[in-house]
């Protein structure tokens, strides 16, 4: 199996093949996951320390899971009352941590760069579980897992990105990966919601759900990030949903066998139709969540494989 990081701190540094290695791995862990037996000791007498200084509740529960069924000792750190908030620079926690000797260190922080700095101070592997709006690769992992999964394939689909494309770490990681596996890749949304030079991505750019979504096999919408707004960036959560939330009309001009995702927490009504969300025969949702258990088992085998492994240089 090809993976050659020492961390996982965005899907940029990641090459194809190993993006399939994560993905292929992943799929023994879903299969362990649905089994009666979940757990395995691929990660036994190894520590897992979680640090979220951004609240979660998918990404961290997901990790932790995680973590347990590999048999790995997790630690859940409280940041949103630790040393951080009486002042404690983040290369000092980074000092602190190294004194408990952790193997593995899930880190999510609101300031982009913020995980890979820590990276550079810690002896042990990190994983980016979201900084800023930089890049969250274990969720553009899960998407990949989830559109393989469904569409038999990840290469040559078009996929469309759907919604707050500026302040969203998810689509960025989406489309780098999705670019990587050559897929066609569109963004559609409000120009005040369209980060400057997202057409030096490689993606085709519109503020028209119907041009956007014509012919589409993937309709991965984004959650409406308000918490990361400063200003009047759409109108109204009436009007936004008026145009660019995703309902049956919106959805007609996609293929008849497109799928539907969204990373989640979801704002029904306000970026999706409940009906749609809740549709078995369309939306993937629920499989998003299901699979982000089995790549962050992956992920988080491979990094210790590699931490544990072999003399730095040599594949795994």
């Amino acid at each position: 199996m090809t993976f050659r990081q020492k961390n996982l701190l965005g899907i940029e540094p990641l090459h194809p093949e190993e993006i399939r290695t994560i993905l292929d791995l992943s799929d023994r862990y879903v299969d362990l996951n649905r089994g009666a037996s979940k757990h395995s000791d691929v990660l036994s007498g190894l520590t897992q320390i979680n640090m979220f200084f951004e609240n979660s509740t998918r990404t961290q529960a997901s990790f932790e899971l995680a973590g347990k069924r590999l048999g790995a000792d997790v630690m859940n750190m409280a940041m949103q009352a630790s040393s951080i908030k009486k002042g404690e620079t983040l290369i000092d926690t980074a000092l602190t941590l190294n004194a408990m000797h952790p193997d593995l260190l899930v880190v999510r922080h609101p300031q982009s760069g913020a995980v890979n700095l820590l990276a550079e101070k810690v002896n042990c592997a990190v994983l980016n579980a979201g900084d800023g709006r930089h890049e969250h690769p274990t969720q553009a992992l899960l998407d990949a897992l989830t559109i393989r999964r469904t569409k038999g394939r990840l290469h040559r689909l078009t996929v469309a990105i759907c919604g707050d494309i500026a302040h969203s770490r998810v689509a960025r990681s989406n489309i780098l990966l999705l670019g990587k596996m050559e897929n066609r890749v569109r963004v559609i949304g409000p120009p005040t919601l369209m980060p400057a030079g997202i057409a030096d991505f490689g993606v085709e750019v519109f503020d028209d759900m119907a041009e956007g979504l014509r012919e589409a096999d993937v309709v991965m919408m984004l959650r409406l990030q308000r918490e990361r707004m400063d200003g009047g960036f759409i109108p109204s959560p009436r009007e936004y949903y008026h145009r660019f939330g995703l309902d049956a009309q919106k959805l007609a001009h996609a293929r008849d066998d497109a799928i539907v995702m969204h990373p989640g927490p979801m704002n029904r009504g306000v970026e999706i139709d409940g009906t749609i969300a809740d549709d078995i025969n369309r939306s993937v949702i629920q499989e998003q969540v299901e699979m982000g258990v089995a790549v962050r088992m992956a992920a988080m085998d491979l990094l210790a494989r590699n931490l544990r492994a072999v003399p730095e240089g040599v594949m795994v």
